[in-house]
């Protein structure tokens, strides 16, 4: 007999960001993106999207470079919260308890084996939608949006890793995480990506090669919309608003997800996503691409960008981590 799988995580919380150009990041996440500024505390500006049951979801931080902050993970119970702390101070990985940001947490924070900076939480604050904003139909967070990209909840966060394996496999024996694809490097050992998930969804969390000598950067976030025509509309938008279009839109290969890159004022990579398979067999083994089989890509997506395997923030170093706040 094996053990049952660790499935404690429910899904991907709030995160936060570093940026040297917090209006026009701000500018980019409600202009373009229709997200709503929650809160103001600092140097801190608190967002939420439409279709985030929770009171915020994003943290935007002043700052001299772009980096990443910290992702986050909801765990389904505080008993699996519990849980999972004392799986890492027992394993090596010990971090600290940080006290609630405005009606979430506590977190507990910690970082993977590539230096990439995680929350872990179970406390929440549902978010109540003010009388101008009460949807109709009362499972709905709030009323439709309509603004900019319309953009719903966060997708999926895609980092960057000198050690995808390691990544990998951490998550799974750790948390319990089930991998769906993994793209392996030349000598057949090594892995240049891999993409994981809490769930049935094709991805939650992403980990793809680290071809410079930084280390815990971020490579993107991703948000998802409710169609592909969304994702040509978010083009006319962004286009519009001289936002350059790094990528898309197209197809992806793993996953299958619809996609436009761009890159926001403060130079983080941000996808804005539609679609990707879901996994219903409880005992589905991922796909393992070999180099050749990958360099192929099947199907018709387009071919992507040098830098978009080059790039990530912070843009010229290591990113630091943390609540920012300190």
């Amino acid at each position: 007999m094996t053990d049952e799988p660790r499935h404690e995580l429910a899904h991907l919380g709030p995160h936060a960001l570093r940026t040297p150009d917090p209006e026009g990041t701000l500018r980019y996440f409600t202009g373009l993106l229709g997200m709503d500024v929650v809160a103001e505390e600092g140097r801190a500006t608190y967002l939420r999207a439409h279709g985030d049951y929770e009171a915020w979801s994003l943290k935007v931080i002043a700052a001299e470079r772009a980096e990443p902050a910290w992702v986050s993970w909801r765990t389904w119970s505080p008993g699996a919260l519990l849980r999972r702390t004392e799986w890492l101070e027992t394993h090596g990985h010990r971090g600290r308890w940080i006290p609630a940001d405005r009606g979430i947490g506590p977190w507990y924070e910690f970082t993977d084996p590539d230096g990439h900076v995680f929350r872990l939480y179970y406390g929440t604050q549902r978010h109540t939608a003010p009388p101008e904003s009460r949807p109709v139909v009362p499972t709905n967070h709030q009323a439709y949006a309509g603004r900019g990209a319309n953009v719903r909840r966060l997708d999926h966060v895609n980092l960057l890793a000198r050690d995808v394996r390691a990544c990998r496999e951490f998550w799974e024996t750790a948390f319990g995480l089930r991998t769906y694809e993994i793209v392996r490097r030349p000598d057949g050992h090594q892995e240049a990506a891999a993409w994981m998930s809490s769930s049935i969804q094709g991805h939650e969390l992403i980990y793809t090669g680290e071809n410079t000598a930084a280390q815990g950067r971020l490579h993107h976030l991703a948000y998802v919309v409710d169609s592909r025509e969304e994702v040509l509309r978010a083009a006319e938008i962004v286009a519009d608003a001289r936002i350059p279009i790094e990528a898309g839109p197209s197809r992806h290969t793993a996953i299958q997800g619809f996609y436009l890159y761009t890159r926001e004022p403060g130079g983080h990579r941000i996808e804005i996503a539609h679609g990707g398979y879901l996994v219903f067999a409880p005992d589905s083994e991922p796909h393992i691409w070999n180099a050749e089989e990958w360099k192929a890509k099947p199907g018709w997506g387009a071919p992507l960008p040098p830098e978009f395997h080059l790039y990530g923030t912070p843009p010229d170093g290591t990113a630091a981590g943390g609540d920012g706040e300190r």
